[in-house]
């Protein structure tokens, strides 16, 4: 059984990307093809591209970039849940987990990873998000992360709530996981977003240590 599990998407091209921001362009700017001595890429892309995590300064304009974010918060014993069936993400359905008091990192796999596993390349607004009530219950219940498996914590068409209330409690937001082929339970989560100074994002590498290793 595999250690270490890899719950990231990988950017390409064929990646969809949030309505209005760029899409990823990865550019051979060196090509030992051509004859050059190495090859040498440039990569273009918006830091909320694939999997990545939200800093409060996403949606507070004094808030704190990614480089402030805590590695005690992106690292550290983790649940998976699973919710397959929900269209939002509610107070009830989590609180309908029973989880244990002492969460402190929460990853919700819903019907979005199967899109993940097929290969979707094209964005889908009906994607599963939280609604600003399950925000509070979170923020509420102490948690310090929590992950989704699609490219935004809220849903396509509501307003920022649900957002600024898990930012205005520091709480890291981890987005566009892929879950698809990981079972429910508790593993060690490690999420390691690139040190953007200023940024209000970034791209991260996401794995979970496997328990039974």
């Amino acid at each position: 059984m595999t250690y270490y599990l890899d719950i990231s998407l990988t950017i390409s091209p064929d990646l969809p990307h949030w309505p209005g921001s760029p899409p990823t362009e990865l550019t051979r700017r060196r090509d030992m093809e051509r004859g050059d001595a190495v090859n040498d890429s440039t990569l273009v892309c918006g830091v909320h591209t694939g999997t990545h995590v939200d800093a409060p300064l996403h949606f507070l304009a004094d808030g704190a970039d990614v480089t402030h974010l805590s590695l005690d918060v992106l690292i550290g014993p983790a649940i998976v849940a699973a919710l397959p069936a929900v269209e939002a993400i509610t107070a009830h359905d989590l609180e309908a987990l029973d989880l244990p008091v002492d969460t402190q990192r929460l990853l919700l796999r819903t019907r979005n990873s199967e899109g993940w596993q097929r290969g979707d390349r094209i964005f889908r607004t009906n994607f599963v998000a939280l609604t600003t009530d399950a925000a509070h219950w979170i923020v509420a219940r102490g948690i310090r992360l929590i992950g989704v498996d699609y490219l935004s914590v809220q849903r396509f068409r509501d307003n920022p709530q649900t957002h600024i209330a898990l930012l205005e409690a520091e709480i890291v937001i981890v987005e566009g996981l892929n879950l698809a082929q990981i079972e429910p339970g508790n593993y060690e989560l490690i999420c390691l977003p690139l040190k953007l100074a200023g940024a209000e994002g970034s791209p991260a590498r996401a794995v979970l240590k496997n328990p039974r290793k």
